[in-house]
């Protein structure tokens, strides 16, 4: 009997896998594993031998295969989208944290790190899953669920390497509690696609955080830029992508005879050449926005802000009541500061968005160029 397709080893051989790692964290079997593809440089899924039912979850939940737009924003939201680029929202803010250590720290405004540690303090959330970089290897993140102050603060900045990050939601599965999720789009459609078959799941997080996102950069990225300095990561001791203000720099630590720090700025380092180590299934998402989250993050590339302001400020967008809720107690305790902008200031700030003016959203496919034929040709297949 034949079971083609009824797991995620279908939506790896077509090149559709995002390495979100949600089929590893949703699998009841426990039997799909999140490894890294030393060749492409990535994270694809695994299945032991033997251990796979053929229970279709995990396809289920993916992202990389299909998500229906349409559907997921009336089951979310209870209504279509609001904005062609920016997804169905609230209101959009200019905003930072007040606390200046996170802000500087982090990629931009620190409000990511700001709205967790918040919502801990509050008692909204026992701990949120959140990725930092490994301490026994710091090129390599690490997904985990953090439930202190101190833990929050290790994930600051942004990642510019493949993160599985939903490989942690078995954990959210076995520990009771609510939680908070921060991830990139694809991050956040896995999650939200397991809560519509993961009742437990649902109920446990209650806070989606979203990063924008204009494609992750593969492992090689990382790797070629180190080899042009002269580093072996074997010798590297600690690397941070942003922080120390905005628009940041480049941290690498690296361990040798003596210890050696390297720093380049962000604007300077993440040019065409790194950008270009971009797995191919990004190049099709058009989710750049994290459309289904309760607080959308990024960078405000702003007139007001470029060239003036040195400590960061983040864009966010809100898309939900529970998300609303929190900026405003945010606001009123002066855990940050939020003012309000337009739609179309946020999306003229984000250089990649013009893009999705060219995907074909009429079936809610996600296959732009070819008119949806990609898509019909790769479902025949399944």
């Amino acid at each position: 009997m034949s079971h083609s397709g009824k797991n995620v080893e279908s939506v790896v051989s077509h090149g559709l896998c995002t390495g979100c790692g949600t089929c590893e964290g949703i699998c009841p079997q426990s039997s799909i594993i999140m490894e890294l593809d030393k060749e492409k440089a990535i994270y694809l899924p695994s299945i032991k031998a033997g251990g796979c039912t053929f229970c279709g979850m995990c396809v289920s939940v993916c992202p990389g295969k299909f998500v229906d737009f349409k559907d997921l924003n009336q089951k979310i939201f209870n209504q279509p989208s609001s904005d062609f680029l920016l997804g169905h929202y609230n209101n959009c803010y200019l905003s930072h944290a007040c606390d200046r250590k996170v802000r500087y720290k982090s990629s931009s405004g620190g409000l990511v790190t700001s709205v967790i540690l918040f919502a801990l303090r509050e008692g909204l959330i026992d701990g949120a899953l959140v990725t930092r970089m490994s301490k026994d290897n710091p090129i390599i993140p690490e997904p985990f669920i953090a439930r202190t102050e101190q833990e929050v603060i290790s994930a600051c900045g942004s990642k510019y390497c493949p993160v599985p990050a939903n490989k942690v939601i078995n954990e959210i599965l076995k520990v009771e509690g609510k939680y908070a999720v921060v991830g990139l789009p694809c991050h956040i459609q896995g999650i939200r696609k397991a809560e519509l078959i993961n009742k437990k799941l649902k109920e446990r997080i209650v806070l989606h955080l979203g990063i924008f996102c204009g494609t992750t950069k593969t492992f090689s990225a990382t790797n070629n830029y180190t080899n042009q300095l002269g580093i072996d990561e074997i010798n590297i001791s600690n690397i941070s992508y942003r922080g120390s203000g905005w628009p940041g720099k480049l941290s690498i630590c690296v361990k040798n005879n003596d210890e050696s720090y390297y720093e380049e700025q962000y604007l300077k380092y993440y040019s065409c050449e790194f950008c270009s180590y971009t797995p191919w299934r990004c190049t099709v998402c058009i989710d750049q926005a994290a459309e289904f989250a309760d607080l959308s993050f990024a960078d405000a590339w702003l007139d007001e802000v470029i060239g003036v302001d040195k400590c960061g400020s983040s864009i966010v967008v809100s898309r939900t009541k529970v998300a609303e809720d929190i900026i405003q107690k945010m606001q009123l305790k002066g855990v940050a500061v939020f003012s309000q902008i337009t739609a179309d200031k946020v999306n003229k700030s984000q250089g990649f968005f013009p893009r999705k003016n060219y995907l074909e959203l009429e079936n809610t496919c996600l296959w732009p160029f070819m008119g949806g034929i990609f898509h019909d040709i790769i479902m025949m297949n399944y």
